[in-house]
This record gives C-alpha cells, sequence and structure tokens, in this order.
C-alpha cells in the first residue's frame, strides 16, 4: 500500500434510501408549503432531496405530479379522518360527533405545514384532479354534516352544511400563519370551538335589509381604480402567475400594457396597492369601533360587523389576500406584515379583555380563524344566499366570543 493510498481519506459510500419516493414527496409538500406551487421548481425539490434533476424525474415525472399527489393525500386524509370505528354504533350522537371532530383536528396539526395548499392552490389542479379533489372534502363534509344532524335534529339541511364547512374552515386556518401553542393546547381550544359553532343559535332576527348599492365601477377619469379592481378580479379567478399585464390592459380598457405603467409599476405594485386598501381599511373599522363601544366585546362585535361587511362588497380582494400574498415584492410585503400584525394585535387586545380566560396566544388563533372563515363560507357558498352576511357574523362572534352576541 503506497503511502498515497493511506493518507487519502475512505470517500463515503452512498446509499439509495429504500423509501426515496416517500422523501421526495415529503420535501416537496414542505416546498409547496412555503412558497405555494407557482413558487417551486423541480431543481428546488432536487436540491432538498439532495439529489440530481435526472434522479427526480425517475420518481415523478413532473412537478404537477408531485403537486397533485400531495392535493389528494390531504383530501384522502379528510375522508378518513370522519371515518368511525366499528364500536361507534354503541355510542351517543355526541360521542360520535367527538371522535370525528378529535380526528379532523389532529390531522390537520399534524399537516400544518401544507394545509393551506388544499385551500388556496387547489385551483391549480387539472379539472379531472380537481373534481377527485373537491369530492373527496365534499364527502367528508357531508359526514360532519349528518353527525351534526343526529346531535341537533332540529336544524335544517343548510344550517348544518354550514356548520360542517366551519368546523373545517377553523381547523384548517391554522395553516394560514405561524403563531404557536403547544399541539395539545391548540387541539382543545379548536375543538372547543368547534363544538361552539356547532351548538350555537344562529337564529333571531334578521338583519335589516341592506340598502340597494351603487355601481362600485369607477369613473374613466379614475383609471387607476378600474385598474386595481379588474387586476384583483383576475387574479381571483385565474392566480396571480396565470394573468399577464396585457389582460390586465384589456379588461380595464387600455390600449396596450404600456399604459398600465402610467398608473403602476408593475403587476406585484397592483397586488401591493390592493393589499394596503385592504389594511387600510380594517385599521379605519378598529379607531371607529374602539371609539364607540362600552365594551371590548361590543368593540369586537363592531369589529366583526365592520369585517364581514367589507368581505361581501369585497369578496374578490379577500380571497387575492390569503392566496396570492407570497407574489408581493419583499420590500412590500414586509410592511403589509407588519401593518397585518398591528391589527391582528388589536383583535387579540379586545379579545382577551373580553375573554379574561385566554392567552394572547389562544386569542390569537381564534382571529385568524375567524379571518379565514369569511373566505371559506365565500368561496363554499358563493352568492347562492345559503349564508347571509347575518349569519356569517353570528359565526364569527361564535369562534372569537364563544357565541353570538345579542341582537344590538
Amino acid at each position: 500500500m503506497t503511502s498515497k493510498q493511506i493518507d487519502e481519506p475512505a470517500r463515503p459510500i452512498r446509499r439509495r434510501p429504500k423509501n426515496r419516493r416517500a422523501q421526495i414527496a415529503a420535501e416537496s409538500a414542505a416546498a409547496f408549503g412555503a412558497h405555494g406551487y407557482h413558487g417551486v421548481s423541480m431543481d428546488d425539490i432536487a436540491r432538498r432531496v439532495d439529489i440530481s434533476s435526472a434522479a427526480l424525474y425517475r420518481h415523478f415525472p413532473s412537478k404537477y405530479a408531485l403537486f397533485r399527489a400531495e392535493l389528494l393525500r390531504l383530501s384522502g386524509l379528510a375522508l378518513t379522518a370522519v371515518e368511525l370505528p366499528s364500536e361507534a354504533a354503541e355510542w351517543s350522537p355526541r360521542e360520535r360527533l367527538d371522535h370525528v371532530l378529535d380526528a379532523i383536528i389532529g390531522s390537520t396539526i399534524a399537516n400544518r405545514p401544507t394545509v393551506a395548499l388544499a385551500r388556496w392552490e387547489r385551483r391549480y389542479l387539472e379539472p379531472a384532479d380537481f373534481a377527485e379533489f373537491t369530492g373527496q372534502f365534499a364527502a367528508a363534509i357531508a359526514t360532519v354534516r349528518d353527525l351534526i344532524r343526529d346531535v341537533r335534529p332540529e336544524l335544517d339541511g343548510y344550517d348544518r352544511a354550514i356548520r360542517a364547512v366551519s368546523v373545517f374552515a377553523v381547523a384548517s386556518s391554522i395553516g394560514d400563519h405561524h403563531a404557536s401553542l403547544s399541539a395539545k393546547t391548540l387541539a382543545q381550544l379548536l375543538k372547543a370551538t368547534g363544538w361552539a359553532l356547532v351548538d350555537a343559535d344562529l337564529r333571531g332576527e334578521p338583519a335589516a335589509a341592506s340598502p340597494a348599492r351603487r355601481s362600485t365601477t369607477p369613473p374613466q377619469t379614475f383609471k387607476h381604480e378600474l385598474l386595481l379592481r379588474k387586476a384583483v378580479e383576475l387574479f381571483h379567478e385565474r392566480g396571480y402567475p396565470n394573468v399577464s399585464m396585457e389582460e390586465i390592459a384589456t379588461a380595464a380598457d387600455l390600449s396596450a400594457a404600456s399604459a398600465v405603467y402610467r398608473y403602476y409599476r408593475g403587476k406585484s405594485d397592483l397586488l401591493a396597492a390592493a393589499f394596503r386598501r385592504a389594511a387600510d381599511r380594517m385599521s379605519v373599522a378598529i379607531t371607529s369601533a374602539v371609539g364607540t363601544a362600552d365594551s371590548p366585546a361590543e368593540a369586537l362585535g363592531a369589529l366583526i360587523d365592520l369585517y364581514v361587511a367589507g368581505s361581501f362588497d369585497e369578496r374578490a380582494l379577500t380571497f387575492v389576500y390569503y392566496a396570492e400574498f407570497s407574489h408581493v415584492d419583499q420590500a412590500d410585503r414586509v410592511t403589509l406584515r407588519h401593518l397585518q400584525q398591528l391589527i391582528i394585535t388589536e383583535w387579540v387586545k379586545l379579545l382577551t379583555e373580553a375573554r379574561p380566560e385566554l392567552s394572547a396566544g389562544e386569542a390569537r388563533i381564534l382571529v385568524h380563524a375567524a379571518f379565514s372563515l369569511v373566505v371559506d363560507l365565500g368561496r363554499v357558498f358563493g352568492d347562492d344566499g345559503i349564508c347571509p352576511q347575518d349569519t356569517v357574523v353570528r359565526l364569527l362572534q361564535t369562534v372569537t366570543l364563544g357565541r353570538p352576541l345579542p341582537r344590538r
């Protein structure tokens, strides 16, 4: 043996893991959860797994295949969570629903890093896959709706459906933020909120009919307003990455994409401007509500009224705010995050004053749940009248305050 052979370190032997395919799926899911479908490439995933792109393609033919696998895994987990064991036949209706709530919440917490994919990125599934995905979630929601019927047989089908959707929405809202609690405390909080939604009295005198709204189409002299509205509508319908400046210009009746740049620096600037408007609206609402209320609970109730009304008026913007935030330029994102945190902190302060038994961390979880519940209800029920504005208000009161407030 030569001295050179003695001095050279032995080369490490790299063995292919037996579970390489599962490892790739897990790493790609984490990447999609952090950056969204359009924010991740196959090269990114290969680097995360420490393999070549060529080796990655031997396991999965495309980025879409990985994305599809994760979303269908999540919808399959929803179906599994609502299954009852054979011994459940001997349980009471509340025991059966309690078991399913535990399973839904436990599965959601275990998959928190990718839960947001199912909420905001589902529209990028191809039609057949989208139908399978939504069909599985619809079946899971239908099962919870039937379990609620057994607990509260006096409720009609629409009321049970609203509550079932709300249970899933509150649980999955933890995927939209990074507020943290211990897994045990988080599970207990989400479960208590789920039961509050099931048990709440959402009836009462209906709210007075809203006066007819004037057209929100801005005058042609306010072209920057029209551009903003049309851009948000397109982002909502097709997703930010799939919308071009040319399409925004056409929607706003401009002759060319270059005309947009007289009003906005680019597509991301349009998105940031829309988000700043949403943040300003919520900031003004806080000042108004706190200044006129006699108690923290009343102030929070007033804030909920204003938030829901604004969300109904600008459904597209409310959805886009959650789904497309990652596409804002970094500098604008920092500013918007700061504004968002200030707003949430004010809501949390009011909630902990109204419910002293809650910690600030628990209150923050509930505030986020209330915000995202509006979006999910709008997405599921849309404008078909099943979930009117007054009902949404009472649902948000239940999520935050634990019960609907008395009618004012």
